[in-house]
């Protein structure tokens, strides 16, 4: 499981949505939640997780995304299988795993030290815990 320390930028709440923004070392970060951890507030530190599979990666980018959370990130390690591969990501310092199917992989030709953006849906960032 990924994890990257935060802090609650916003919080932004409708009904029972909620959408809250973050700073993790001045990159903004947004997760969309329908419940909230009591405690949660502006300010707040927090440590943040996503699971590898729900990292995707883009190369070569251009034109708007939907994916309110996309990273720099520079590939570390390449752990390729014979249908998924595992990518090791540094971003800012902090180490990420990202897990893409193998052709994926191949297609993009991806090689240790490419710069890529990694992907991460709001819907698919979490809070691990309350700092």
């Amino acid at each position: 499981m990924n994890q990257i320390r935060a802090f609650v930028h916003d919080i932004k709440s409708v009904e029972n949505l909620n959408i809250v923004s973050f700073d993790a070392n001045y990159h903004a970060l947004t997760m969309m939640s329908l419940d909230l951890a009591k405690g949660l507030k502006k300010g707040v530190e927090v440590i943040l997780s996503a699971k590898a599979t729900s990292v995707a990666i883009a190369k070569n980018i251009s034109g708007d995304l939907s994916y309110s959370n996309q990273l720099k990130v520079t590939i570390k390690a390449i752990n390729r299988g014979k249908l998924l591969t595992l990518l090791v990501l540094e971003f800012d310092g902090l180490l990420l795993e990202s897990i893409i199917t193998t052709a994926s992989h191949q297609r993009m030709e991806l090689k240790v030290n490419d710069e890529v953006v990694a992907l991460i849906k709001s819907s698919d960032l979490s809070i691990q815990r309350i700092v």
